[in-house]
């Protein structure tokens, strides 16, 4: 067990949740702080919108799962719930670990890395790339679509996309497109391919519904892992003695994973609007009010965890939000730990230290983790 280095911003949470658990900035949004709290609001979808968006009704596309509530994001979930299955997921583990140990192998020709765009990045790209039959020639651009995008996403929820991430997508859309057509033709062993031939009492999933599927995939599936694995490499860096316990003892990794996305969140934060007057921790949130349930906050609360300021690596229980609660509880979740998993493992194989370069520490803070991460690495001979 070991203390982490305590930034200003967990500061700013504890006395959110001791003396503002519930807080609105002048002309901002509601802040949820504490972990009972950001739980009900992601339980509570009937009082807890998930269609935040701004964008008119009429000039909206197929609504994503993500941003959508019940009965359309049921019967969306319930579609791709069918083709998203542990069994399904747990079969990439080969292509997972092949392409872990490729990466890893092409960073040993060097003591310094730029670890995003050396490991984090395109290891769950291609796992993305791949179980959405995207042929190993366009996964560059795949990755450049995935960073414009995920990049605009609050402005693209506003109704204001750039005319960079609205061409991104229109790019992304037309190529997928393609691959669907071709799917449909000659089916192939890749979720996209199962989600097209899919099919329930609730029908088979449209080309626009398929499209949002993809776009979800590509925010979620890939940020997200990007953001744990970059979580990962923090805690080597912060607390090298946790490293050292993981290579003494791996069966270790899978709680060393839980408490990284606890103490990590990808995700800091999510959005939601209220559906009606609510009061929350003894304050009323009138009707129609955009909400922040503050999930990196909520991970640390001390009536939930012992000694929540301290990393863990085998805290049993752990009952972390950093996948979401409720219906929205990320379906992607599976794949991330299992990525996670793998990373670490390789690299406690490979290596006996990671430390972040100087000035690294200051590109953490952004959703999904940093977009550069600059590390010194120590290989095991």
């Amino acid at each position: 067990m070991s203390d982490t280095t305590q930034p200003d911003i967990y500061e700013t949470y504890r006395d959110q949740r001791a003396n503002r658990p519930v807080y609105k900035e002048p002309d901002g949004a509601w802040q949820v702080a504490r972990h009972k709290d950001v739980q009900q609001v992601l339980k509570d979808n009937a009082t807890y919108s998930s269609d935040v968006s701004l964008v008119p009704e009429e000039e909206r596309t197929t609504p994503s799962m993500l941003f959508s509530d019940p009965p359309i994001h049921n019967r969306l979930r319930k579609l791709v719930s069918y083709a998203f299955k542990p069994g399904h997921i747990e079969s990439q583990r080969r292509l997972i670990e092949q392409r872990c140990e490729d990466l890893m192998q092409a960073m040993k020709q060097s003591e310094e890395a730029e670890l995003v765009e050396a490991l984090a990045a395109p290891l769950p790209v291609t796992v993305i790339a791949y179980m959405l039959g995207v042929e190993d020639g366009d996964i560059r651009k795949f990755k450049e679509w995935s960073d414009t995008i995920f990049s605009n996403i609050g402005e693209i929820l506003l109704a204001n996309p750039s005319p960079e991430a609205s061409a991104a997508s229109e790019q992304m859309d037309k190529y997928f497109l393609g691959r669907i057509a071709a799917l449909r033709d000659t089916p192939r062993d890749n979720l996209l391919s199962r989600l097209i031939a899919t099919e329930t009492e609730d029908g088979k999933l449209s080309n626009e519904e398929l499209l949002s599927f993809c776009r979800l995939l590509l925010i979620a599936g890939n940020e997200t892992t990007t953001g744990l694995i970059t979580g990962i490499v923090r805690v080597f860096n912060d607390m090298p003695d946790t490293f050292a316990e993981l290579k003494d003892n791996p069966a270790l990794i899978p709680t060393f994973v839980e408490e990284t996305l606890r103490v990590h969140s990808p995700f800091s934060v999510t959005i939601r609007k209220t559906t009606r007057d609510v009061e929350v921790a003894g304050v009323t949130i009138p009707a129609n009010e955009m909400l922040l349930p503050m999930i990196a906050c909520a991970n640390r609360d001390e009536s939930v965890f012992d000694e929540p300021e301290k990393f863990k690596i085998d805290r049993n229980p752990n009952p972390h939000l950093a996948f979401g609660f409720g219906i929205h509880n990320c379906l992607g979740a599976h794949l991330a730990r299992l990525e996670g998993q793998i990373v670490a493992a390789s690299m406690i194989k490979h290596m006996n230290g990671i430390k972040l370069k100087p000035g690294s520490e200051n590109e953490f803070g952004q959703l999904g983790g940093p977009s550069t991460l600059n590390v010194a690495i120590e290989w095991a001979t």
